[in-house]
């Protein structure tokens, strides 16, 4: 009788480990899935200009989508796919290329001209006055 208790009890055990790996397997693709989103639209396909790969269709994109899936697969973060794609095709694939030493220019000149404007507008105020 107790014998019979415990091998129902493993029975539900293993039933309920079961469904509990199950659904984590469900999330874990879908949020895969969600994530070559992600990826793929911050990336521009090389071959259709102002297009990201994800909204692509050329075979490029294709095979660009199919390559990010599987380094997804084998356990790559977005960091890693982003830097190796930035180190095969360039800086140029991606639509935010991030600060670095090649692009400091490009992000500071807009604040530096907004300070250089305002420095100029306060000195004709002041000079006014």
């Amino acid at each position: 009788m107790k014998s019979k208790k415990l091998s129902i009890i493993k029975i539900i055990i293993f039933f309920f480990l079961i469904f509990i790996n199950y659904n984590s397997i469900a999330k874990s693709s879908t949020y895969s899935e969600e994530q070559t989103i992600n990826i793929t639209k911050n990336l521009r396909c090389l071959i259709c200009q102002g297009q990201t790969i994800h909204e692509s269709n050329s075979d490029f994109a294709e095979s660009m989508k199919k390559f990010i899936k599987s380094e997804l697969e084998n356990g790559k973060t977005n960091e890693e796919i982003f830097s190796s794609l930035v180190e095969k095709y360039g800086q140029w694939i991606v639509y935010d290329p991030g600060i670095s030493k090649n692009t400091f220019l490009l992000w500071t000149l807009p604040l530096l001209l907004f300070l250089i404007g305002g420095a100029i507008i306060v000195k004709k105020i002041f000079k006014k006055i």
